[in-house]
């Protein structure tokens, strides 16, 4: 399965040309929150979206709220919102949870990520699609590590294909390891995945 994977579009239509061309190769897309500035031209990036005539799976960033992506998903047949949620195909389990990226600790994210347990029992391969960084890699270092010491230590003690987040500009295209995981900020271009 090809996934293209793309965060903070942050209404750049030159940006969203280039998701455009490789989407053509994908047979799934991951949008991993921020492709507005604070809401500006929701319906339009929604008529966008559906017109790429792929399942776009979708959390919200820091520039949207639970509430727009849901509208989203209800108006468009390709999107869904997969903040704090689960999507299956085949062997592959994509999780999703949105929102914030500046939080060092996120209790809510322990606690909800709970219920997803059952999927690291069922042999599937799991990509984890979270706008804001994980501490301690490439991927949040603006000097020092500003990244959530939550997202790390579920990824230490879990066994995911793949990391997918963004938020932090300055490091896009940037992609990192923890342990054997994989850990990639897609930026706004994306990025191409075989799982």
């Amino acid at each position: 399965m090809k996934v293209l994977a793309f965060v903070d579009l942050h209404d750049s239509l030159e940006d969203f040309k280039k998701v455009q061309a490789k989407a053509k190769k994908a047979d799934i897309i991951i949008n991993v929150g921020d492709f507005t500035w604070f809401e500006a031209y929701l319906e339009k990036w929604g008529a966008r979206f559906e017109k790429l005539n792929k399942t776009m799976l979708v959390v919200h960033g820091n520039h949207e709220s639970i509430e727009s992506i849901e509208h989203l998903a209800k108006k468009h047949k390709n999107i869904v919102n997969i903040h704090n949620k689960a999507f299956e195909i085949d062997d592959v389990v994509f999780i999703g949870y949105g929102g914030g990226g500046f939080a060092m600790h996120d209790e809510q994210f322990e606690k909800d990520m709970k219920k997803f347990e059952k999927y690291y029992k069922k042999n599937k391969k799991v990509v984890l699609i979270v706008h804001g960084p994980p501490y301690g890699t490439k991927l949040d270092d603006l000097g020092e590590h500003v990244g959530c010491h939550s997202r790390r230590k579920y990824i230490e003690t879990h066994d995911i294909e793949l990391f997918i987040t963004g938020h932090l500009h300055e490091h896009f295209g940037t992609m990192d390891k923890i342990g054997k995981v994989l850990v990639v900020n897609v930026g706004p271009t994306g990025k191409v995945f075989k799982i």
